[in-house]
C-alpha cells in the first residue's frame, strides 16, 4: 500500500488476478488509451494537429484540451481514442503561459510591473470577438504573473492560470490600465495540467515512432504516447476492490463497500478518478460527498460514474 501516500486506506484489500498495469497493456491498447503531447507549430489549429495525429495513428477519434489559437505555439495535449473519455477533466487543468506583451507607448518598468501583478487572482474577462465561446463576462483566476523581462516597449512575462483564460484579452486590459494600449505579440503555452515542454513531441517523432512499431520496435511508440493515467494525475481519486469494477465500468454507481483508499481533498460533487488495484483508470466519476465523510462512510453511494474508460471485459462480473 506505499503507492497510496496521501489517500486514506479503508481496505487493506490486495490486487488479484485481474486487470493489468498500464504499462504493460499491448502496444496497440496502449495508443488507445493513451495521450500524446504535441509541441504545437504556428500555422495549424488545435483541431488540425488533432485531425493529424488521428490519421497518423490510424484511429476513429482524437481530441485536445483547449484550444490555442493557429499562430500560438507549445503544449497541446491530445487525447488517442478510448482515452477521449477523460476530456473534461484535461479541459479543466490549469494552463501556464509565457507571453510577449507589446505596448503602444512608452511607459515606466515600475509601473508596468505593478500594472501586470495587479491582475494576480480572480479576475473578470469578457472573451474576444473572434472567440469560440459566447461573449460574456466570465471570472478567471490568476494563480500567478511573473514578469520576466522589459526592452523597450516589449514585456516578456509568464502567466500560471485558469483554463479558459484568455491572455489576449488579459494584454488588452492591462494596456488600458495603463492608458498607453497594448496586444498580445507572442505567445507560447508551457503547461497543461502535469504536463509540461518536456514532455513534448514533435509530429514527426509520432510518425517515426508509429513507422518504427510497424517495424516491432515498440519502444519509441510507448515513450511519445503516454498511459491515459498520466493524464488525470490532476484530479482526486478513489481506488476500488476489483470486485467492484465490472459494476462500475457497466455504469454502476461505486458503494461505499467497493473502496480501498481515497485521496485527501476531495470535494462534494467535484470530478474524481476511479482507479483501480493495478492502477488503471475505469473511469471518471462524480464524488457524492467530501473526503471527511467519505471516510467515515459504511454504506450508500460514494460517487457515481460520468464517464467510463476502462473496458468492461477486463473484469470479472461479481454480481
Amino acid at each position: 500500500m506505499g503507492h497510496l501516500k496521501g489517500f486514506f486506506v479503508k481496505s487493506d484489500e490486495i490486487s488479484g488476478d485481474h486487470g493489468i498495469f498500464p504499462e504493460s497493456r499491448s502496444a496497440e491498447t496502449h495508443i488507445k488509451n493513451g495521450v500524446v503531447i504535441i509541441d504545437k507549430t504556428a500555422g495549424p489549429t488545435s483541431h488540425q494537429i488533432s485531425a493529424w495525429v488521428r490519421d497518423m495513428l490510424s484511429l476513429s477519434k482524437t481530441g485536445h484540451s483547449g484550444t490555442l489559437d493557429p499562430n500560438v505555439t507549445g503544449v497541446l495535449v491530445i487525447a488517442l481514442q478510448n482515452a477521449t473519455k477523460i476530456m473534461p477533466a484535461l479541459a479543466q487543468s490549469t494552463k501556464e503561459y509565457v507571453c510577449v506583451m507589446t505596448l503602444h507607448k512608452d511607459v515606466p518598468e515600475s509601473d508596468v510591473r505593478e500594472a501586470l501583478i495587479s491582475f494576480t487572482g480572480i479576475i473578470e474577462q469578457l472573451p474576444p470577438v473572434r472567440s469560440a465561446i459566447k461573449r460574456a463576462v466570465r471570472k478567471r483566476d490568476i494563480h500567478e504573473i511573473d514578469v520576466l523581462e522589459i526592452d523597450g516597449r516589449n514585456v516578456l512575462f509568464r502567466v500560471k492560470c485558469q483554463a479558459g483564460t484568455y491572455i489576449r484579452k488579459l494584454c488588452s486590459d492591462a494596456g488600458i490600465k495603463l492608458k498607453c494600449g497594448a496586444h498580445m505579440a507572442e505567445l507560447r503555452r508551457t503547461q497543461s495540467g502535469s504536463f509540461s515542454e518536456k514532455d513534448c513531441v514533435k509530429l514527426h517523432d509520432l510518425r517515426d515512432a508509429y513507422e518504427l512499431l510497424k517495424e516491432g520496435n515498440e519502444k519509441e511508440i510507448r515513450r511519445v504516447v503516454l498511459p491515459v493515467e498520466m493524464a488525470c494525475e490532476g484530479i482526486k481519486k478513489i481506488v476500488v476492490k476489483d470486485t467492484a469494477v465490472n459494476a462500475l465500468c457497466n455504469g454502476a454507481p461505486l458503494g461505499a463497500g467497493g473502496i480501498v483508499a481515497i485521496q485527501e481533498g476531495i470535494e462534494e460533487k467535484g470530478l474524481i478518478g476511479i482507479m483501480t488495484l493495478k492502477g488503471e483508470l475505469v473511469g471518471l466519476a462524480r464524488a457524492a460527498k467530501g473526503f471527511d465523510s467519505l471516510k467515515e462512510m459504511e454504506k450508500g453511494i460514494a460517487a457515481t460514474m460520468e464517464r467510463i474508460v476502462l473496458a468492461r471485459e477486463t473484469y470479472p462480473k461479481t454480481w
